[in-house]
């Protein structure tokens, strides 16, 4: 999928790029595979506001998409089209089961309409199969990775990212993340075959901040421009930092802290760190 320029026919239009949508061969989705999300302006189940700046947006329909496919083992499905998904940056692909079933997964790079799939062991190593990691060539690049057998794809389901796997050693699969890090995952684990398509949508520009506003997200005021009580870095006489580390309204530092919980039971699984 290619990147189209607009004319800079107004202010807005001047620096905007949109993706030009080659690979969509269905606009319409399939109504039984979507359903409604309700937008909760990112606020928890309290009323709370733990994810600023989210509001208003365009309304849409969620696509179901079938993560975990391990329930169609052995039987081979055709890729009857490629649709677009508001809610991800990667396009979708709508498969036609034999057995008269119709599922969305995510469209790797390379996957045509007519090309046929398969979930299982059984099934060759080749674009848009879901297999194990313990019956997956190494060397072989996959995305969708599930961490615990039977949870669904969790890795790499964004736009271009994928994941190689290293080695394999004992019960377990060693697998290199996009970060760079390096860690091990049960072999039992699912993971489909290629990488993630739609690689052209990191390099769009959003071009106006209309366009910000119809994907859901409010605006931003800087903390040094608020009041002392609203913000650590308010007030003050004229532009400054304020004396304070640059942190959340809430006091939590926006630089240098660990996120990542030292106590977490995954920290054995994990080989290599990824690079800062």
């Amino acid at each position: 999928m290619g990147i189209k320029k607009m004319r800079p026919m107004t202010p807005g239009t001047r620096h905007m790029s949109v993706l030009d949508f080659s690979d969509i061969t269905k606009t319409t989705p399939e109504k039984k595979l979507t359903k409604k999300l309700k937008s909760n302006g990112g606020r928890n189940h309290r009323g709370i506001i733990t994810t600023r700046h989210r509001g208003a947006g365009v309304k849409r329909r969620y696509r179901i998409i079938d993560f975990k496919r391990n329930d169609k083992d052995g039987i081979t499905a055709r890729v009857a089209a490629i649709e677009y998904d508001p809610y991800r940056s990667v396009n979708i692909a709508l498969l036609h089961y034999a057995d008269g079933e119709k599922r969305y997964i995510l469209a790797p790079l390379g996957l045509k309409v007519d090309m046929h799939v398969m979930n299982g062991a059984e099934a060759e190593p080749e674009v848009g199969n879901c297999i194990p990691l313990e019956n997956i060539p190494l060397g072989l690049t996959v995305h969708n990775v599930e961490l615990t057998p039977g949870q669904g794809g969790k890795l790499a389901r964004s736009a271009g990212m994928q994941i190689t796997l290293q080695a394999k050693d004992g019960d377990h699969a060693i697998i290199q993340m996009p970060s760079g890090e390096m860690r091990r995952v049960d072999k039992r684990c699912r993971a489909t075959i290629g990488t993630v398509g739609n690689l052209d949508y990191g390099m769009i520009s959003i071009g106006k901040a209309g366009r910000k506003r119809h994907m859901g997200w409010r605006p931003s005021v800087r903390g040094s421009a608020m009041n002392p009580v609203d913000h650590p870095l308010g007030g003050g006489e004229g532009r400054h930092a304020g004396g304070h580390q640059f942190s959340s309204p809430s006091g939590v530092y926006a630089r240098g802290g660990n996120t990542r919980d030292p106590k977490a039971r995954s920290n054995n699984m994990i080989i290599t760190r990824r690079k800062k």
